[in-house]
């Protein structure tokens, strides 16, 4: 091969030392050698197609979902009921990809050898941590205004609205990586568990998807095809989701602002009571207080049952007397004693966005922690 900068030195009139042979000479041998090296700790090429591999349309046995009875069903349903087009619909179904990945997601863990279940202590270091604090801190300090404005319109505290959004996305930076119709399609039609519900998200995000003119597969979400920086399902999106920057639509994807108004719209239509307590820290004593611990979020009892069983508050909380009603929450530790909580009706809506106990007290927690560390 023909060296460029040696034809330029020898048209010139210039006699090319024979260091110059020498340095070339050796730079290509050096060259040559990396190149190999290269060549040696690449991969091969097979194996980088198997670690990525192309995703294919098709439900968990390779057959088109557009092929299926369940989903010939659904297509007739959504035609008859709300004026599909049959074709679209089917055309849709052919390009749907079932995703593994989501089921495995969903499916709940089995206990590890001797443990007895989740950890709320776990649970609750992923989502209170100087992390999300700190940017729950920032996000308030540049939204501030639209913060304050929910707060009062809606009656729920600034910290609940920047917690809830803390614990779902960070604040917007992680609102998942599944396209929606494929998270969707997935659950409703291989996930029996819970598949009516999820036909049903399947059914809104269609309808929001020809409301709003959006490509139905432009939109990612989570594994549970939640959307958003709040992360709304499709009907709690088209029930809940506000236009709260006055740009003329509800933008839960790409305006901050809409997603603190939604979320305060949501808590609100959901019974929050505005300057309400949330829940009260107690301790126990005996086991009369285990008729109690049933499992439920939703204030049933009067704070005097609980006091005849052994439970005492651990703090007094304006509002909260004997006659107030609660349930009792037990928050699991395996290894380590309980925590317990007298939850209140703030507390009962808190869980209305995820029906988890442990998820509504680490809302409760970020919230506190935002509260107190005000800049």
């Amino acid at each position: 091969m023909v060296n460029p900068a040696c034809d330029a030195l020898e048209s010139a009139g210039h006699e090319l030392p024979a260091a110059f042979f020498t340095v070339h000479v050796s730079a290509l041998r050096r060259a040559l050698l990396f190149i190999i090296v290269l060549m040696m700790l690449a991969p091969p090429l097979h194996a980088a197609r198997e670690r990525v591999p192309t995703p294919k349309t098709g439900d968990r046995n390779g057959a088109s979902y557009a092929s299926r009875d369940d989903v010939s069903r659904f297509i007739t349903e959504m035609v008859e009921r709300h004026g599909f087009v049959r074709e679209e619909l089917q055309a849709l179904f052919r390009k749907s990809v079932y995703q593994p990945g989501i089921i495995k997601a969903i499916t709940p863990l089995p206990p590890r050898d001797g443990t007895q279940g989740r950890s709320w202590q776990t649970y609750r270091a992923n989502f209170v941590n100087p992390q999300r604090i700190e940017a729950g801190q920032r996000f308030r300090a540049q939204y501030a205004a639209a913060l304050a404005r929910a707060s009062a319109e809606f009656g729920v505290p600034e910290e609940i609205i920047l917690a809830i959004i803390g614990v779902e996305t960070i604040y917007g930076r992680n609102m998942g990586s599944y396209r929606v119709v494929d998270a969707l399609v997935t659950l409703g039609f291989d996930y029996p568990p819970r598949s009516e519900y999820f036909r049903s998200e399947l059914e809104n995000y269609l309808l929001h998807a020809r409301d709003t003119g959006i490509d139905v597969f432009s939109v990612k979400g989570s594994y549970a095809g939640a959307i958003g920086i709040p992360q709304f399902m499709p009907g709690s999106l088209r029930r809940f989701a506000l236009d709260y920057d006055g740009d003329g639509q509800a933008n839960l994807v790409a305006s901050p602002v809409d997603a603190i108004g939604s979320v305060a719209n949501f808590l609100k239509d959901h019974g929050w009571e505005r300057g309400g307590a949330i829940a009260v820290a107690v301790r126990v004593e005996g086991e009369a207080f285990r008729k109690f611990v049933d499992g439920s979020v939703k204030p049933a009892n009067r704070i005097a049952d609980l006091a005849a069983a052994g439970v005492s508050l651990a703090e007094e909380v304006s509002g909260v007397v004997p006659e107030t009603l609660c349930a009792l929450v037990e928050l699991e530790t395996p290894g380590r004693p309980s925590e317990y909580r007298a939850s209140l009706n703030n507390f009962y809506v808190i869980t209305r966005y995820n029906r988890s106990s442990f998820y509504a007290a680490a809302v409760m927690d970020l919230a506190q922690a935002l509260r107190v560390t005000v800049p």
